[in-house]
């Protein structure tokens, strides 16, 4: 894969006028990476993100686009090296699906925006790589919101940018949707070594779907590393100020608060057979404890999260008699 910078920002602040939202942002991304913007509700994510496509003034430092100052390059120009996709619902009157894709080629296009057949088979293969080619000649209107970003998708990939950038592409979808969003996106930037910069809500996707992961808090880039490092220890509790339960980076899943108070039922299990228990009896208020658990038994980090006490052994070791009279105890 070309290790070629496609997007690189160097001490960027932004914000709205003097009001600086996020300041100190250092990164870049390659070809064929996909970076993701994490961070809590009003972090500033979007803020970045209307920055790097020029919908907002820089307040400070650079952005540089294929090795060119962002600020020095023509609207036509950036739409022909990057392309967007916002979370705004896109209103397109008496046009058709083929027809708003076919926008994704207007930067290519002669002055009266007629397309050629390259530009026409672009389009095709946009919304075919996309699964939406049999919306071609339906209103855009009368779609699903499902629908409609998988054809926005399209229309993106159909600019054939080099860097291509998304404002929480899989809001509005359900997890099949937001599957397939992804997939394709990790495909486009295996393919075509496409650069894709997002911003995303689920953690759990993030984790999953990332090749370096950006984390805002605080008015600053407070992290930035592949998701093996960012997603490991109580990091994201810290990041999102989690009070109310936990967050186990080990399966990607928040876990609810842990119910506390005298021990009325203790729970034994093992190879994650009890992990539905444990989450029924937190559902019901219904203070419980768990062992002998091996610190390796993939339920352990669950019952950890959820039990009241847990009696735990080192990772293939044989139960101790300590822990077997400590749990007899509870049982008792």
């Amino acid at each position: 894969m070309n290790n070629e910078n496609m997007l690189l920002s160097d001490n960027l602040t932004v914000g709205y006028g003097k009001k600086i939202v996020v300041d100190g942002l250092s990164f870049e991304i390659k070809r064929g990476q996909i970076l993701t913007i994490i961070g809590a509700n009003g972090a500033g994510k979007s803020t970045v993100l209307k920055t790097i496509i020029a919908q907002i003034p820089i307040i400070k430092g650079k952005i540089s686009l294929c090795g060119r100052n962002l600020k020095d390059m023509g609207k036509k120009d950036i739409a022909k090296d990057m392309s967007v996709l916002l979370t705004e619902k896109i209103t397109a009157e008496r046009m058709t699906c083929g027809d708003v894709v076919a926008t994704g080629r207007y930067p290519y296009t002669n002055i009266f925006g007629v397309l050629d057949e390259k530009d026409k088979e672009i389009v095709k293969s946009s919304m075919e790589m996309t699964s939406s080619y049999e919306l071609y000649e339906k209103d855009f209107g009368c779609i699903s919101d499902g629908q409609r970003q998988c054809v926005m998708l399209a229309r993106a990939i159909a600019q054939e940018p080099n860097v291509m950038l998304l404002d929480e592409p899989t809001s509005f979808l359900d997890i099949s949707h937001k599957m397939q969003i992804l997939s394709m996106l990790r495909k486009l930037a295996r393919k075509k070594e496409t650069a894709v910069i997002q911003s995303l809500h689920e953690l759990d996707m993030a984790q999953k779907y990332s090749d370096m992961i950006l984390c805002i808090k605080d008015g600053k880039a407070d992290k930035i590393g592949t998701p093996e490092e960012i997603f490991k220890g109580d990091y994201i509790e810290k990041l999102y100020g989690i009070k109310d339960g936990s967050y186990n980076t080990m399966y990607a899943a928040a876990e609810a608060e842990k119910i506390v108070g005298n021990v009325k039922v203790f729970v034994i299990g093992g190879g994650g057979s009890t992990i539905p228990i444990y989450r029924k009896l937190q559902r019901e208020g219904i203070v419980f404890a768990a062992g002998v658990i091996h610190k390796n038994d993939v339920e352990y980090p669950i019952a950890n999260a959820l039990a009241m006490e847990i009696i735990e052994e080192e990772a293939f070791e044989s139960i101790s008699e300590k822990n077997i009279e400590r749990a007899v105890k509870i049982i008792e």
